[in-house]
């Protein structure tokens, strides 16, 4: 069972930070850290000092963790031309020596797109797709050879399909709720699939798409490594909770619903009902990246008991 740190910076985090957190990921631990995409807050924080960059982010962090894998969850198509993209990411792979994840998906935060002047289409999905296309047939072309591509939403002609990245294939992580075109998708270009801040059951219904659209695309349902994100709020006691549900703004109780709240116990106890449905992978929220002692006690009370 991988425990993964995932950090939500638009809501109000430095470099210095976010370098503090992954350093206290690697030091205690965790499989990897990832960050969100945006470029605005949500809610009512301030989000002081302002937004950083993803990529930005994680090639730093390349050249300062040694061991944590690090991705998006997830990078807006919305963001980035697919060719600079493959770039991008190939280049923090190499300068990680191939410990990179790319979670791509459609967009959806219209606001943060009006604010920094980038456009929002109305037909994302079918951009998502041919960024999936494109993305890793560059990456899957040997080298000396070239790359072709005509759609309808990008062309590129005669390109050198370089840099590569360091690993062989850099795994695509693809989610999200949508019961017909996600599963489809996943099928053909996911390495895991996501199910972000969903219960139980919801994970189940769309795990078990998941895993027929890939054996109807000739693929074993189980190539795919399944996951979900959810907000954490551990504590040793009751006190710590409540501290912590206060200090991100939540009630103990609709944590406790919807995340992973409460003592140690009760959150291995969560975390082992979504393993029944088929998750092996969990990306913790953190949203207050100052309490490190909350790392703490998740490495020594939560992820020992599943290791």
């Amino acid at each position: 069972m991988d425990l993964r740190i995932f950090t939500e910076p638009q809501q109000g985090a430095t470099y210095d930070t976010l370098l503090t957190v992954a350093k206290a990921t690697e030091d205690l631990g965790f499989d990897a850290f990832f960050r969100s995409d945006h470029y605005l807050k949500m809610g009512s924080v301030d989000g002081l000092p302002g937004p950083t960059d993803a990529w930005i982010t994680l090639a730093g962090l390349a050249r300062e963790t040694k061991r944590i894998r690090l991705g998006t969850l997830m990078t807006a198509a919305t963001f980035r031309l697919p060719s600079v993209l493959a770039i991008q990411v190939a280049q923090v792979d190499q300068m990680s020596g191939g410990r990179v994840e790319l979670g791509l998906g459609a967009g959806w935060f219209e606001e943060e797109h009006t604010a920094y002047g980038i456009p929002f289409p109305k037909e994302k999905f079918g951009r998502l797709e041919e960024q999936l296309e494109i993305v890793t047939g560059l990456w899957a072309t040997e080298v000396g050879k070239s790359f072709e591509f005509h759609g309808k939403y990008y062309d590129l002609t005669d390109s050198p399909a370089l840099p590569k990245p360091a690993q062989r294939k850099v795994p695509v992580l693809i989610g999200g709720h949508g019961a017909t075109r996600t599963p489809r998708l996943a099928a053909r270009y996911a390495d895991e699939f996501n199910m972000p801040f969903s219960s139980v059951e919801d994970s189940e219904r769309q795990f078990g798409r998941v895993r027929a659209a890939a054996e109807e695309a000739g693929r074993g349902a189980d190539d795919l490594v399944y996951s979900n994100a959810l907000v954490v709020c551990v504590g040793k006691d009751d006190q710590e909770v409540a501290r912590r549900a206060a200090a991100i703004g939540r009630e103990v109780d609709e944590l406790k619903a919807n995340g992973l709240a409460g003592s140690p116990a009760e959150v291995v106890d969560k975390i082992g009902r979504y393993a029944e449905i088929g998750s092996r992978r969990f990306y913790l929220q953190m949203l207050d990246l100052s309490d490190l002692e909350h790392l703490e006690l998740i490495s020594a009370q939560v992820q020992s008991q599943l290791s």
